[in-house]
């Protein structure tokens, strides 16, 4: 009977620890909305946004309030995310357009897929991957611009990229598939939910504009869009719970910017746009910052402060809100792998450090490793957009120092105490501007001139 007995034992004993690794092993869901504002949540305060799910995912996480992209617009803060690196590092400083338009802005035409990636990392762990949603680390007007795929992940639907433009209310139907196969797979699973709202063109649905019968026109149109996303969001999460996976899965909602705002007397009209369609256009973009300084494009904490929520259970704390952990997106690629096991190559240097201290309820309140960032913006400021003129950025500790393009003209924040950017005070604290005037100088200097690689697509040959 002993005979028996020991092999039994020993294979009752390995199938429960390849189960206790599985489960050890956690999945990654990481939901980045575009254009959504820090104050376009009803856990946020909006006066009649609507959004439970997202709410839900505060209740049952930690809400941090200090949580800041890499850029003001699109796919520099992507970048930014997916390769842990300041996006200028890559000289991309703007959304990429169609070609002509990425050449006279000194811009590649596509993220490179050659370098360090975080889906390559967590892949390279044993984890599945896919991506679903937005792009826009190429354009779909760049044919030749490689697909998602070449980026790391197993399997993709997506829009704003080359080839199939993926409808854009069909990213959490694919990101519920794609978990159940990953489940039925024993893998542990990473997901981009790269949500198109709120960006322009706006695409309703009836069902959720009777949602909000008594608002006006435009602000109806904004209500319902994001409604219809945190429906979307709220799918996902009971695909989760459905499976039992909830507890062994971070998830993050953020938003790659803040919010856009038309131009006053902007008239509400029909746009297409080439990857997602017919839709309604930026006079209804009516998103709020929740008292930041800015909007989209802006590199003041109205463009670059977004929600940031994060839930895992047992790990994170629930129904926490956390005013003081400076977190920034090149922080995201370090703390995942972290979380993942993933081991970095030696040869990797990240902007960001790992958060993970931060995300289970231990953050400082002094952020230790600089924060940079470049745009390009006009100078002097337009009356339209007085927030809207700074080029270049730098965060070290509590202070934050925004300038003009060529450095003449500064401001400093202590954000600490203003987080929203109300008092400069480059008069009072000389010294401290001098400070990051030289390692903002550094930084220019550590920049490429151009972009190199393989990143330009053959139709810069043609003219």
């Amino acid at each position: 009977m002993n005979r028996i007995s020991v092999p039994v034992i020993l294979l009752t004993l390995g199938i429960f620890l390849n189960f206790a690794v599985k489960g050890a092993t956690p999945n990654i869901l990481f939901i980045f909305a575009d254009d959504w504002g820090w104050g376009d949540l009803s856990c946020h305060g909006h006066p009649y946004v609507k959004t439970p799910n997202i709410d839900r995912l505060a209740k049952e996480g930690t809400d941090f309030h200090r949580f800041t992209v890499a850029s003001g617009v699109c796919s520099p803060s992507r970048t930014a995310v997916m390769t842990g690196h300041f996006p200028a590092r890559y000289n991309i400083n703007g959304h990429f357009a169609w070609v002509p338009s990425n050449a006279r802005r000194n811009m590649p035409d596509w993220l490179n897929p050659e370098g360090p990636l975080l889906s390559k990392f967590l892949k390279s762990a044993g984890y599945a991957t896919a991506h679903f949603g937005k792009w826009h680390l190429a354009n779909d007007m760049i044919p030749d611009s490689p697909l998602p795929s070449r980026y790391g992940f197993d399997t993709y639907g997506a829009f704003n990229c080359s080839g199939k433009q993926m409808p854009v209310h069909e990213d959490a139907k694919s990101t519920i598939a794609f978990i159940e196969n990953s489940n039925r797979a024993g893998k542990p699973f990473f997901v981009n939910l790269w949500l198109h709202e709120p960006h322009t063109p706006f695409h309703t649905v009836e069902k959720y504009r009777k949602q909000f019968p008594k608002l006006k026109e435009q602000d109806n149109i904004y209500a319902s869009v994001l409604a219809h996303a945190d429906d979307r969001v709220g799918e996902v999460l009971d695909a989760l719970d459905r499976l039992q996976l909830t507890e062994n899965t971070l998830v993050i909602f953020s938003s790659d910017n803040g919010p856009a705002r038309a131009l006053p007397d902007t008239a509400l009209k029909s746009m297409h746009d080439t990857a997602t369609g017919e839709g309604f256009n930026i006079a209804a973009a009516k998103g709020i910052t929740g008292g930041r300084k800015g909007y989209k494009a802006s590199l003041f904490e109205g463009g670059v402060g977004v929600p940031f929520i994060a839930r895992w259970p047992k790990h994170i704390a629930a129904g926490k809100i956390d005013k003081t952990s400076i977190l920034s997106a090149v922080d995201l690629l370090p703390t995942f792998c972290e979380i993942a096991g993933a081991k970095l190559p030696g040869s990797y240097s990240p902007d960001g450090m790992s958060q993970v201290s931060a995300l289970k309820g231990k953050g400082q309140s002094l952020r230790q490793k600089p924060l940079f960032w470049k745009a390009t913006s006009p100078w002097p400021a337009r009356k339209s957009k007085p927030d809207h003129w700074v080029s270049y950025a730098v965060v070290s500790k509590k202070w934050k120092m925004v300038t003009n393009r060529n450095s003449q003209y500064v401001e400093l924040y202590d954000l600490v105490i203003d987080p929203f950017e109300k008092n400069d005070l480059k008069e009072k604290y000389p010294d401290n501007v001098k400070q990051l005037k030289k390692m903002l100088t550094q930084w220019q200097e550590s920049l490429p001139k151009k972009p190199t690689g393989n990143v330009f697509s053959k139709l810069r040959e043609k003219k």
